[in-house]
C-alpha cells in the first residue's frame, strides 16, 4: 500500500485543527485535555455519533461535506433533547485518500459549521489507517437542571408531531449514487441533504419547553417513533399519508405507481434528521406558532394511546410494515 502522502499528525493538528478549538477551554490542542467551567443550574449533556466510509458516506463523497455531516447528526441529536450546544471532541481515522488537500477541505467543512452553529472544536486524535476512512464526534451541550427531554415522556392523548420532510435522506442515497430518475434541481437538492442534512437546532428550545418525549429521526420515522412507544410503554397510531415530503419527494411520489410502497420506502428510510416528538393535543396551535416563527415545517402524525408498539395506517387501512427502519448491528 503506498504511503499517506501528509506532513503528519502534529502537522495536521497545529495547521487545520487547532485554529478551530476554543481559545481558551481547547488549550490549543496542545495540552491532551480540556477545561470547560461549570455552568450552574445546568446539565451537561454529551451525545456521540460516528460515520464510516461505505456506511454513512460514499467514498467519492467530498470531505468538507462529510465533515459538516459527522457534526450534523450529532447537532441533531442534542436538538431534539432541547440541549444548547458548545462544544465537540472529535477523532480522525484518515484512510489513504486523506492526504494534505482532503484534510483541508475537511477542517474547512468543520469551519462552516462551527461558526453557523456556534461551536468550537475542545480536542480529540487523528490517525491514519489502512481501513476505511471514519470520523467520531463527541458533542457536549448545556441543558437546564433537569429539563433534558427523554424518549419515555408520551402519555395516551399526546399527540405525535414531526418537523421538517421525511424521506429526503432515503431519496439523497440514492441520488448520490446516481439511481434516482429525476430533474437535475431534484438530484442536486437531494443529494445536498444526504451529504449534509440541516439539524433543527432552531426548534430546540420548543422541544425543551413543550415536548413531553422526543428524539431525532435517523433510523427510520417510524421506527424512531417505535423507539418513543417502546420507552415510553404507550401505544402509538401514525397516519402514513400524513408523511410530509419535500418538492423532490413528491416529485418521486407522482412517478410511483403504489402510494402506498413509496410512502412506506419514505418513512423507513432514515437519515433524515428531523425531529419527532410527543406534545399535550391542547398545544398544537401553540407549537404550529412557534414553529412558524422559526419557518420550520410542522405536521401532526397521529396520537398517543394506550398500548404498545406503533399502529399504521394508509388512508384508513391497517399497514403492516415489512421493516420500520435500519437497525445497528
Amino acid at each position: 500500500m503506498p504511503a499517506v502522502d501528509v506532513s503528519g499528525e502534529f502537522e495536521t493538528i497545529a495547521k487545520l485543527l487547532a485554529p478551530l478549538a476554543h481559545p481558551e477551554w481547547g488549550r490549543g490542542l496542545v495540552d491532551d485535555v480540556a477545561v470547560v467551567p461549570s455552568r450552574p443550574g445546568h446539565d451537561l449533556v454529551l451525545t456521540k455519533d460516528a460515520l464510516v466510509e461505505g456506511v454513512h458516506f460514499l467514498p467519492d463523497d467530498p470531505l468538507d461535506t462529510v465533515a459538516q455531516k459527522v457534526l450534523r447528526v450529532n447537532l441533531s441529536d442534542l436538538a431534539s433533547k432541547g440541549v444548547e450546544p458548545f462544544g465537540y471532541l472529535l477523532a480522525c481515522h484518515w484512510s489513504p485518500r486523506c492526504g494534505w488537500p482532503e484534510r483541508q477541505a475537511f477542517a474547512e467543512g468543520l469551519a462552516r459549521d462551527q461558526k453557523a452553529f456556534g461551536i468550537h472544536l475542545l480536542g480529540g486524535d487523528t490517525v491514519v489507517t489502512p481501513g476505511p476512512a471514519s470520523f467520531s464526534v463527541t458533542l457536549m451541550g448545556w441543558a437546564k437542571a433537569g429539563r433534558v427531554v427523554s424518549r419515555s415522556g408520551a402519555r395516551p392523548g399526546d399527540a405525535v408531531f414531526v418537523t421538517g420532510r421525511i424521506g429526503d435522506g432515503f431519496l439523497g442515497l440514492k441520488a448520490a449514487q446516481g439511481s434516482l430518475p429525476l430533474e437535475p434541481e431534484r438530484i442536486e437538492a437531494l443529494t445536498d441533504h444526504y451529504r449534509r442534512p440541516m439539524p433543527q437546532t432552531a426548534f430546540a428550545e420548543v422541544i425543551r419547553d413543550m415536548a413531553s418525549a422526543s428524539l431525532d429521526v435517523s433510523d427510520g420515522l417510524i421506527a424512531d417513533i417505535g423507539h418513543i412507544a417502546e420507552a415510553s410503554g404507550v401505544g402509538i397510531e401514525i397516519d402514513l399519508e400524513r408523511t410530509p415530503v419535500s418538492l423532490a419527494g413528491q416529485a418521486w411520489l407522482d412517478n410511483r405507481v403504489d402510494r402506498q410502497a413509496a410512502f412506506e420506502q419514505l418513512a423507513t428510510g432514515g437519515d433524515d434528521y428531523e425531529i419527532a416528538f410527543t406534545a399535550a393535543a391542547a398545544d398544537e396551535a401553540a407549537l404550529r406558532r412557534e414553529a412558524e416563527r422559526r419557518h420550520i415545517r410542522l405536521t401532526r402524525l397521529g396520537q398517543v394511546v394506550s398500548g404498545s408498539g406503533v399502529r399504521v395506517c394508509f388512508e384508513g387501512a391497517p399497514v403492516d410494515l415489512a421493516r420500520t427502519g435500519w437497525t445497528h448491528g
